[in-house]
């Protein structure tokens, strides 16, 4: 085998290959993980969303049963 600047060059350009092999591998896991990240934050935000309206018809029944009832002033 020939031991030229040839090989030596091909060796490092096989091994800069691997290493953009393995970034590429480990990119593609970042974004499987970034994309799980982003739709459990849509979902806890969509249920804070969620129990903020059912707290806002609370309060308006609650505010409704005390005018009823007399027990504030209006």
């Amino acid at each position: 085998m020939d031991d030229g600047p040839d090989s030596l060059v091909l060796r490092y350009l096989r091994g800069i290959d691997a290493k953009v092999e393995k970034l590429g591998v480990d990119m593609r896991e970042v974004k499987q993980r970034l994309g799980a990240l982003e739709k459990g934050s849509a979902l806890a935000n969509h249920s804070i969303a969620s129990l903020s309206r059912r707290i806002d018809r609370i309060d308006e029944r609650l505010e409704r049963v005390e005018r009823r009832s007399d027990l504030v002033e209006v």
